[in-house]
This record gives structure tokens, sequence and C-alpha cells, in this order.
């Protein structure tokens, strides 16, 4: 048996103890990072619904107010259409109107007119007839006056369907103006959501036709983080059940969420399962709700695409671990995005996904 120095000894038990040393920081730091029986995970991104601002109808780009990148409110003008067409024709719309109203006064003051020459008939007919009752005039006369009374009441009954044809003609012609109008405000193209400026599809001069995309916009309303469990986690997973998220950009840092969707069909998986083996190997996306009121706290550091790694709860009865319990991102306006803790990777009995 070969003798050793005392010296060789000595840094033979130093590399040992480094081992040991290493081994059980690793030991410890995996522990750490242990995730619970009852709580599985997988890896996914930060994702959010896309909307698009479109022209309603085949219209010339006269601005565009902003940018890629750049962060819009809910009513926020985005784009302006050229519509010099529909001021023109607006502006005859509303000449029509004028004239229809004007006809309505034309046709109130011929009212009056044929109601004076009402009255007037009446009294000539009433007194022509109790002349011809005291034998002091004549039938003819009685005539002439109950006819001329006739024809004015004849005359008011059409000139009251003029004026009722003017009424109409002036809600005609007012709800063409404000077809035109709505056509005209339709040309402006404003935000329906909080969000980012993913894509500028449209420069000023270009003609887009009916439905054509001037912008597309990342819905930071909706954010979410899609994972994806094997069939026997899946098929445990509730809908409305407590999860977590954490992203690479925020090392240290947990945010709330809920599981909103568990897909009903599976994902990379062969047509045909037969086996046990085989049916262990599918996956079922889930898809996890950041809340509304969290995202809109924190709307100005939001990015999507940024990896990160998903949680959910299969027992309400299991508790978080530590490190995804005590920094957690909460909704209060105060609350700070700054690094608490190092990053931590999540260990368990699963393999990652």
């Amino acid at each position: 048996m070969p003798k050793f120095s005392k010296s060789t000894w000595i840094a033979v038990i130093v590399i040992a103890a480094g081992v040991a040393a290493f081994l059980g920081y690793r030991w410890w730091q995996a522990k750490q990072t242990e995730v619970p029986k009852g709580i599985v995970w997988g890896n996914g991104r930060l994702e959010a619904k896309l909307a698009d601002a479109s022209a309603k109808e085949a219209l010339r780009v006269k601005e565009v107010l902003v940018n890629e990148g750049d962060l819009v409110k809910p009513g926020q003008v985005l784009v302006r259409l050229d519509t010099v067409t529909l001021d023109a024709d607006l502006a005859e719309a509303q000449a029509k109107v004028s004239s229809a109203q004007e006809k309505i006064a034309l046709s109130a003051a011929s009212i009056a007119k044929k109601q004076s020459e009402i009255t007037l008939a009446k009294i000539e007919a009433e007194r022509s007839r109790n002349l011809v009752a005291e034998n002091a005039g004549s039938q003819r006369e009685l005539d002439v006056r109950t006819m001329a009374l006739a024809s004015s009441t004849a005359g008011l009954a059409e000139e009251q369907a003029k004026l009722q044809t003017a009424k109409q003609e002036v809600e005609v012609a007012k709800a063409n103006v404000a077809s035109i109008q709505t056509r005209i405000d339709d040309a402006v193209l404003r935000s329906p959501i909080t969000g980012r400026v993913l894509y500028r599809l449209a420069e000023p001069g270009e003609v887009l036709g009916a439905g054509g995309k001037a912008l597309t916009l990342v819905n930071l309303e909706d954010v979410y983080m899609e994972i994806f469990l094997p069939s026997e986690e899946a098929s445990a997973v509730k809908v409305g059940a407590e999860a977590r998220l954490t992203v690479d950009a925020m090392p240290g840092r947990a945010a709330p969420g809920f599981v909103s969707f568990v897909s009903p069909e599976a994902q990379f998986t062969p047509k045909e399962v037969e086996t046990k083996s085989e049916r262990d190997k599918l996956m079922f996306r889930v898809k996890i709700q950041v809340p509304p009121e969290l995202v809109s706290q924190y709307v100005q550091s939001i990015k999507t695409g940024v990896r990160g790694v998903g949680y959910v709860k299969l027992d309400d009865s299991v508790l978080w671990p530590t490190w995804l319990d005590t920094n957690l991102i909460r909704a209060n306006p105060k609350a700070g995005l700054e690094q608490s803790a190092p990053a931590a990777v999540p260990t368990s009995g699963s393999t990652s996904r």
C-alpha cells in the first residue's frame, strides 16, 4: 500500500470537503425551489390577444399618430383617414335638411291661411243660411257659400298632407346626415383597448380597402401564459384553480393567476393512441390568466413574449412554497417590480415542459 505524505492527505481532505460542501449546497438550493406534491408546472411565455385598427370603408390614410411600441389607451386617436368626399356629401345632406325644413314652414303658413279662409267661409255660409230662412237672400248665394266652405276644408287637408310629407323629408334628410357623419366618425380610428402598438401597417397617402388594417395592437388588458401538462396532471386541473407565474425578466418575483381554460384536445400526440405509454405522452394546453387589476397597475412594465414558468394547484389544501409566495407581486399601486431574490429554478420529480 503506497504511503502518502501529510500534505497529500490534507489536500485530499480539503478536496473531499469542498465536494461535499458543493453537493450539500446544491441539495439545499434544490430544496429551496422544490415544487411540493399537488402543484404542477410547465414552461411558457406571457401572451396577449391582438386587436386591429381597421378601416370600415375604402379611404386614404391622412395621418398615423402612433408608432410601433407606443402604449395606447381606450379611445385614443390612432389614425385619421381622409374624408374630403364625405365632408362634401355631408354638406349636401345638411342643405337638404334645411330645404325640407323650409317646406315645413311654408306648409305651416298655408295651413294657417286655409284655417282663416275656413273660418270666414263658415261665417258667410251661416249668414246666407239665415237670410234664406228669412226670405231675404237667394238659395244660389247660399249654395256658393257652402261650396266655398267645402273647398277651403279640402284645401286645408291638402296642406296638412303636404306638411306631413315635408316632415318625413326632414327625417329622411337628417338620417342621411347622421349616416354620413357616422362614416366620417368611423374614419377616425381609435384604440378599443389598453395596449401596445405591435405593427404599423399603413402610412399616410396609402389607400386602405374596406376592412384594411392600419395597426395591430397587443391587448394588455388580457394577459396570460399557456403551459402544457401531461394528461394525468391536466385531467386534475380545475378551471379557476389558483396559479402562479414567474418570468425570466424578473427573477425572484411571482405573480398571481388563475386557470381560465384547459384544452379538451391533446397536443403533440400521434393520431392513434393504443398503449398506456403513448397516452402518457399526451400534452394538454392550460391557460393561466393574469388578473386584470394586476395588469392595469403594471401595464407600463408588461412585455409579451417573455419566457417563464407557470404553476397550478391541483389540491387547494397544498400551500405555496415560500419562494412563490413571499415574493408575490400583489395588486397594490405602491408595490414595486424590483428584484428581491435570486432566480429560482423549479425542481420536482416532473420533467421540464
